[in-house]
């Protein structure tokens, strides 16, 4: 078993913020020489502790404002239902975030789209799909909070197998 030590979790806590930062900061940052550094990284990204990186950009200057949130619930909960569904959903852009359920619904989804005429349009498109028997939507009034950092502990952990 792969344990992360607490420079380890430094690393990835920097990393979180600024994926940007040089190896020769990101080291400085956690009191190692910029080799050992960049090793630990290769490392992680190796053992799959790190995806990727990624630029996060503003919905609001892109003009997608409708951030909804939409509950689906399926006629029959088979795993071919679920499956065709899952094959449908991944291939919309405008689709956040699937999530499969347990209790009532059998699906969360989370679309941030421009206008309520493209809202309009994509339920429509849902209630066209095999196997949907409802379909509620939330409105996202205002972002309390948002955050893409995983919550660390700051002593270390292990790794699962």
């Amino acid at each position: 078993m792969r344990k992360l030590d607490r420079t380890d979790i430094g690393i990835l806590n920097s990393l979180q913020e600024n994926a940007r930062i040089t190896n020769a900061e990101l080291a400085r940052s956690v009191n190692l020489s910029p080799t050992p550094c960049f090793n630990r990284v290769r490392a992680m990204e190796e053992l799959g502790v790190i995806r990727q990186q990624v630029t996060l950009l503003s919905p609001e200057a892109l003009g997608l404002d409708v951030n909804v949130f939409i509950h689906v619930s399926l006629e029959k909960q088979v795993e071919q239902s679920l499956h065709r569904f899952e094959e449908e959903i991944a291939e919309r852009p405008e689709v956040m975030e699937c999530y499969l359920m347990t209790g009532d619904p059998d699906y969360l989804l989370r679309v941030l789209l421009p206008s309520i005429q493209a809202l309009e349009r994509f339920l429509d498109y849902l209630t066209r799909l095999p196997g949907v028997a409802n379909i509620r939507s939330s409105f996202a009034l205002k972002q309390v909070r948002y955050k893409t950092a995983l919550p660390l502990p700051a002593n270390g952990m292990t790794l699962r197998e």
